[in-house]
């Protein structure tokens, strides 16, 4: 399900770049659909890389989808003209660093289409930094975890609140029933991490009480 709604967010006619693409079921399905344009499967090792090759082969797409062995957005080369980005499972502060680290691989045209396990936060703060407006936010729940989509596209510069950063500004707006849910269910966490501080035997530093002080007060504000 995670996989689908990724897709849907890919523009049609999009020249793709799968970065950690596993078994290369994302760009596979586009291109069995007659979605996307092209497509690049860029894997770091080489087990998953077998993998892609095995399924890029079996739909008899070799001519389709290119698979390489590269290390982030190194699979990327000028030529493949590509004009949408999808990293997906992975944790957030990973896709930032991908993104970050392989920033010269970047026309700055394509949409990026992230699906972070975790670590939203300091994603949505590198793609504020780097001028890019988050333009579709989703959350979606399966095998009881709660995941985020996060599309954005390079705009110039861009503002947002720390709450924004924290929720995900157009999240926030929409308050879907998943969304709510999901942070009611941190709020619950944040609840007990406090109240496990309080009749803790070891002194927690002040600074991290306060921290989660504050996100728990963020969450109650915005669940009222």
């Amino acid at each position: 399900m995670r996989l689908e709604r990724v897709a849907a967010y890919v523009p049609a006619d999009a020249r793709l770049a799968d970065i950690g693409s596993d078994h290369a079921y994302l760009p596979v399905a586009l291109m069995r659909r007659g979605a996307i344009a092209a497509a690049v499967a860029g894997e770091v090792a080489l087990t998953p890389l077998r993998s892609a090759e095995r399924t890029v082969r079996e739909n008899g797409l070799d001519q389709r989808i290119t698979v390489r062995l590269a290390n982030g957005l190194a699979a990327i080369e000028p030529e493949d003209g590509i004009t949408a980005i999808s990293i997906c499972g992975m944790g957030g502060e990973t896709i930032r660093d991908i993104l970050d680290s392989g920033k010269a691989r970047l026309s700055g045209h394509e949409r990026l289409i992230l699906q972070p396990n975790g670590g939203e936060q300091p994603l949505r703060q590198w793609l504020m930094e780097n001028g890019y407006r988050i333009l579709c936010e989703e959350v979606l729940r399966e095998n009881r975890f709660y995941y985020e989509i996060i599309v954005a596209e390079r705009v110039g510069p861009v503002r947002y609140t720390a709450e924004e950063l924290y929720f995900g500004p157009v999240l926030m707006q929409a308050r879907s029933p998943a969304f709510l849910i999901k942070w009611q269910r941190i709020l619950r966490h944040k609840q007990q991490t406090l109240s496990n501080f309080a009749r803790a035997r070891q002194v927690v530093p002040e600074e991290r009480v306060q921290d989660i002080a504050r996100q728990a007060r963020w969450i109650t504000e915005l669940l009222a």
